[in-house]
């Protein structure tokens, strides 16, 4: 029977190592997505879309569809879905790697501002800006809703789950995105903070980059501990390797 391997996708990289194992024979790849992003991009092999119904409703799927491995690729701060596979992997004793591309560093120019939650940002902004560039997603923007006497510009793919700030523009755009691009849209809306998390990757690092050049200060959200004794690789190659493996003696 051919192996099965199921990828917790949502990401780039996700997409990266369903092509790459779709290209070698024998090889079976399902690609489970919450369905939160209304036009994901084309993903190799068997995409399945929808929760599992919890840590227990995963192990249930991993018996029934037979799977042999899993790699959870989903977003560096989809806290649930990880512990979910984290848990769902020790309760079938299936072995489980997660795949979470390096995080962001500030250099020697950066003035950055590490805080543990969006809500540990929301307290920190009135002391820092007036005008704030929030790139954190569509989701926890109740964490923002009462400053009402700052200025928001809200970037995200989806439109935003309410509540949000009283005195915010919504921005709907996808990345990748360049440094004059992001500089050019600090300055024309006055921006004098950044809000972001850190996600890694290359996509959205150009707000970085153009907060640094203009003086800025970046209030940075730090990612959530992955569950202990978990695996986690960098990249798309370390996962491949990871996986080759787990067929030798």
């Amino acid at each position: 029977m051919s192996p099965h391997i199921l990828v917790l996708g949502g990401t780039t990289e996700a997409r990266a190592l369903a092509t790459g194992l779709t290209a070698r024979p024998g090889i079976r790849v399902t690609t489970s997505l919450a369905g939160r992003v209304a036009r994901p991009g084309a993903v190799a092999g068997e995409v399945r879309v929808g929760g599992f119904g919890g840590a227990e409703g995963l192990a249930r799927w991993l018996r029934e569809q037979r799977v042999d491995a899993v790699v959870d690729a989903t977003h560096p701060f989809a806290r649930t879905i990880t512990e979910n596979a984290a848990r769902a992997a020790a309760a079938t004793g299936l072995p489980l790697a997660v795949l979470r591309r390096p995080g962001w560093r500030p250099g020697p120019r950066d003035d950055w501002h590490p805080v543990p939650s969006q809500a540990a940002a929301a307290d920190l902004l009135p002391r820092l800006g007036h005008r704030v560039f929030l790139t954190t997603g569509r989701l926890g923007l109740a964490a923002f809703a009462h400053l009402t006497h700052l200025r928001f510009l809200v970037r995200s793919v989806e439109p935003p789950e309410p509540p949000v700030p009283p005195h915010a523009r919504v921005l709907l755009a996808r990345g990748p995105f360049t440094v004059a691009g992001e500089t050019a849209l600090l300055r024309e809306h006055r921006i004098d903070v950044l809000v972001t998390k850190d996600s890694g990757g290359t996509a959205t690092s150009a707000k970085l980059t153009a907060a640094r050049d203009l003086g800025l200060p970046v209030v940075v959200v730090r990612r959530p501990p992955l569950p202990d004794g978990v695996i986690a690789v960098p990249g798309v190659p370390e996962a491949l390797h990871w996986l080759d493996a787990l067929g030798r003696p």
